[in-house]
């Protein structure tokens, strides 16, 4: 199928660079634009990933400074505060994917959707790991007829920095959110100070100090499961891998607890694993978004609508994916 090149909006980044080459794993003539500030960082990036083009982004322009040149889609992979992608998406009908923002900065998005709710697809992406978290779960819950409580710990290892603008991102949001959004007991709460503090256990067992992290994917999980409970917690420490003298992996832990099919008491424990660390499990996320969106997969494109990732990665060939790429969605002890 002839496709108009993605326009992938800090595309020099290590997120981005991992996107393209999970979409080139499987598409190799999908065309991309690497946007970027600084032309000649964008075509640096461009010429490593190939069958793409370095352009130099102008957020303040309604064009972007791309006049009329065509894309099929946009992902940005930064904190976009003026929602210029998302005007230019609309404006043009295809998709937009951002996932970067904080859940208290859903707002504006929300607001832009609702005014043109029929433009595009409009993708809100600030799922841990974009969509990986809240995918294998509701994949673990298909064990469950009820499910009472979720607790999502995840680990990022100390020396998996995600480059420049992950570190930006992650600054705002610590500074941003001194309480984590939670469920407890079917009613939403914000967790600060001492009530935020908690531990979990790594994939090797190790307990880990964490803090409460307010991620979409706890209204995400709450609003498809009906769980009166979900929190997610998050560390940054050593990795199991790296206690184990290997190179560093991420880790997302996975706590389950209900009644299984027939009513009986089931608690279950998970950890989505990627041996390289967050970059490359988002960027899988991305690309497989992507794919949907664009109906890359053989399947019609998405039609527009406000989405969280979950809704649009198929579990099965979400997980068959990520083990392709060394990664695993693998059940622990309790």
């Amino acid at each position: 199928m002839s496709l108009n090149p993605i326009l992938l909006m800090g595309g020099s980044g290590a997120i981005s660079q991992h996107t393209a080459r999970a979409l080139r794993a499987v598409y190799p003539e999908v065309p991309l634009l690497i946007g970027g500030r600084d032309l000649a960082k964008a075509e640096r990036a461009a010429d490593q990933m190939g069958n793409a083009r370095g352009v130099v982004i102008d957020a303040t322009a309604p064009d972007l400074g791309l006049g009329d040149r065509q894309v099929s889609g946009v992902v940005v992979f930064y904190m976009d505060h003026a929602l210029a992608a998302l005007s230019y998406a609309q404006k043009r009908g295809v998709p937009h994917l951002s996932i970067s923002s904080g859940v208290f900065e859903i707002a504006p998005e929300i607001a832009s959707y609702i005014h043109r709710p029929d433009a595009a697809p409009i993708v809100l992406g600030y799922e841990w790991m974009v969509g990986a978290t809240t995918v294998s779960t509701l994949n673990i819950v298909k064990a469950f007829g009820r499910v009472d409580d979720i607790k999502i710990g995840a680990l990022v290892d100390e020396q998996d920095t995600g480059g420049p603008t992950v570190a930006t991102d992650f600054e705002h949001l610590n500074r941003m959110l001194p309480a984590a959004l939670t469920r407890r007991e079917g009613i939403y709460v914000w967790r600060e100070g001492e009530d935020s503090r908690t531990r979990f256990r790594a994939v090797d067992g190790t307990e880990i100090d964490a803090n409460g992290f307010s991620s979409i994917d706890v209204v995400g999980l709450a609003a498809a499961t009906g769980a009166p409970n979900v929190q997610f917690n998050m560390a940054i420490a050593t990795s199991s891998t790296r206690r184990q003298n290997l190179p560093m992996s991420t880790e997302i832990i996975i706590e389950v607890a209900g009644d299984d099919l027939h009513g009986k008491p089931l608690r279950t424990r998970h950890a989505v694993v990627h041996p390289q660390g967050a970059a490359p499990l988002t960027g899988l996320s991305v690309a497989m978004i992507l794919e949907r969106l664009l109906g890359l997969d053989g399947q019609p494109p998405t039609s527009p609508g406000l989405y969280f990732p979950y809704q649009l990665l198929d579990a099965t060939t979400y997980l068959e994916r990520l083990e392709r790429e060394g990664g695993e969605l693998r059940e622990l002890q309790q």
